[in-house]
């Protein structure tokens, strides 16, 4: 059987083996991995996650509640980092300018998210250590189809 991952209205998809990237999104070469078997990268990741995101995306990256629809005020809840959520659909580049930049500013239009930039807090290889700190707990199987992806992602 043939895998057929979709990623969600932004950013990279995977369709059946196929690579298709949004109009406007440059691939990055520093993104190109994340240090998610490097254990040292993966502690500080975790300790900065524990920081800065698990407020919102939870102590064990589980999401907020009814994250896949918009609360009362139409803003979408964080949604969870581990495999049951989305985040391992989007390519590396993609996971640095949504943490960097903040949802609202890389998706436009009437899109509403709380998710705010982190590009004055937080370095780019920090960013990238909890990125790692996140892939380093999905499944080897996911862990495998995001490194594929963003194999194919790259130039």
């Amino acid at each position: 059987m043939q895998k057929i991952v979709i990623a969600a209205v932004v950013g990279s998809m995977v369709v059946a083996g196929a690579v298709f990237v949004a109009p406007g999104w440059s691939a990055d070469r520093s993104a190109t991995t994340l240090p998610f078997a490097d254990a040292d990268r993966v502690a500080e990741g975790k300790a900065l996650y524990d920081t800065y995101c698990a407020s919102c995306h939870g102590a064990k990256l589980e999401g907020q509640a009814n994250w896949r629809e918009p609360d009362s005020d139409g803003y979408l809840p964080a949604p969870p980092h581990d495999e049951t959520g989305h985040t391992w659909h989007h390519d590396n580049a993609l996971l640095m300018r949504i943490v960097r930049e903040g949802t609202e500013a890389i998706v436009g239009g009437s899109y509403r998210s709380n998710m705010i930039g982190f590009s004055d807090s937080v370095s780019d290889e920090q960013i990238a250590s909890i990125l790692g700190y996140i892939k380093s707990t999905w499944p080897s199987e996911i862990q495998d189809i995001h490194t594929e992806m963003n194999a194919r992602v790259l130039p």
